[in-house]
């Protein structure tokens, strides 16, 4: 039953994903999951430990906050009225509630570009200590993809998957033990072609770590029935920055910030998809515990 919960959500999620433009009330989205408005409150707090009136208001935040990362040529405007808010001092209001700076002030502060930060006056010498630390940490970044990473960019073909999903960074391992327990049986890791993928449906950027929705996928080579909380998606083809890495359990975090960092210096934008990872190997299996793995993020 728990399993059938879980699908049924999972459906929702996909749904508010995809609508975070639109009116969400909450008849229409307890009829995408087949609930009632009542029994669909508490059975979505307790899978995602959230209600749901506050998980659409922070993935709307969240998605400003991604576009005001990488789409400057919106306005906070336009951004306020088109996810729902009635003004934009509401916008902020809300905005503020969960980053602590407003909207204005989290686009200026883009990790990413760093020329308005270098233009400022200091008269007591702290601004330029930030300066030097921050160029200093984008520097570090720099030289660390040199090191560690052969990039590429290439046009990745389509994936069909299945997947579990994972609500927050911890117990990963364990979602993917049970994605294999359901596939072994079905002989579906026999596939010469197989691919063990990770979907970043949030950013560790943008959204808290234990808040993180993830999809921990293999690739199908024929579709197949699933049940339960085993769901299908699909990656479409398109163009990608791919990095190859050879990395600790520990680097993935640095590696990700510094192909996001190489992506803008480099003049490339992020397309409204997600990112992935692709497991060339099972780094259980390495004598140094070192995960071969490709770093896939989407650009327009």
């Amino acid at each position: 039953m728990k399993e059938d919960y879980i699908k049924r959500i999972n459906n929702i999620l996909i749904f508010i994903d995809v609508n975070l433009d639109q009116e969400l009330n909450l008849e229409t989205i307890a009829n995408i999951g087949f609930y009632s408005p009542f029994h669909l409150h508490r059975i979505f707090k307790a899978i995602t430990n959230e209600t749901i009136n506050e998980y659409i208001t922070r993935k709307r935040i969240e998605k400003t906050a991604s576009i005001l990362l990488h789409k400057r040529e919106i306005s906070i405007s336009e951004l306020s009225l088109q996810y729902g808010f009635n003004s934009n001092s509401s916008f902020t209001r809300t905005f503020k509630k969960f980053y602590g700076i407003s909207p204005t002030e989290f686009r200026k502060s883009n990790p990413y570009k760093f020329s308005k930060i270098g233009k400022v006056e200091s008269k007591n010498g702290e601004e330029r200590g930030i300066l030097e630390e921050y160029i200093c940490n984008i520097n570090n970044h720099k030289n660390w993809i040199k090191m560690k990473a052969k990039i590429e960019i290439k046009e990745m073909p389509k994936l069909d998957l299945a997947f579990i999903t994972q609500i927050g960074h911890n117990g990963m391992e364990n979602t993917y033990a049970k994605l294999i327990k359901w596939a072994t049986p079905k002989r579906l890791l026999e596939n010469e072609n197989l691919k063990v993928v990770t979907i970043y449906l949030d950013s560790f950027k943008i959204t808290e770590p234990d808040k993180v929705r993830m999809s921990a996928c293999i690739s199908l080579k024929e579709k197949v029935e699933v049940s339960g909380e085993i769901g299908l998606t699909t990656i479409e083809k398109g163009k990608f920055i791919v990095g190859h890495f050879e990395i600790g359990i520990n680097e993935f975090e640095k590696s990700w910030s510094s192909l996001f960092i190489w992506m803008s210096e480099n003049g490339y934008k992020k397309a409204d998809r997600n990112p992935y990872e692709i497991y060339n190997n099972n780094f259980n299996e390495h004598p140094e515990k070192i995960s071969i793995v490709d770093f896939c993020i989407p650009i327009e």
